[in-house]
């Protein structure tokens, strides 16, 4: 069913017929990935989310999951008014990231802020051993 406005030229009827105008590619967020000496740091693009909309777990194999999900529901307060064409109404994105040995796994972290999911994956604490002892000249 194509809608008709009788206030618009014909030619914006064509322009608003979601039939002729191809759809947005589904893209996967940008992630960068930092390493400093003390752990690891990852960014994933997440403009307009919030905490709720992600679930970031280690999976069976030892492996980083994050997940991102976020509905945005419509609200049909106004009957007067209708989208001609609407493509923003849902994301969900998984990825899974196989952890370096030298993490340590209980002290992950993660926050959403500005726009950026980051996690923070720290390195296990090498404890350099000093060895002090007397030297037996022969």
């Amino acid at each position: 069913m194509m809608y008709r406005n009788s206030w618009l030229p014909e030619v914006f009827n064509d322009l608003f017929n979601a039939v002729n105008m191809p759809k947005a590619n589904a893209t996967a967020p940008a992630i960068n990935v930092l390493e400093s000496e003390t752990g690891y740091k990852v960014e994933v693009a997440a403009p307009g989310m919030t905490k709720d909309d992600f679930d970031v777990n280690i999976n069976a194999d030892g492996d980083l999951t994050i997940k991102m999900e976020n509905r945005h529901e419509a609200n049909e307060e106004d009957k007067k008014a209708h989208y001609l064409r609407r493509e923003f109404s849902y994301t969900k994105f998984e990825q899974t990231l196989a952890l370096p040995d030298d993490v340590d796994k209980e002290k992950i972290g993660a926050k959403v802020a500005e726009g950026v999911l980051t996690i923070t994956l720290p390195k296990i604490a090498k404890e350099e051993v000093k060895v002090a002892r007397q030297i037996n000249i022969g």
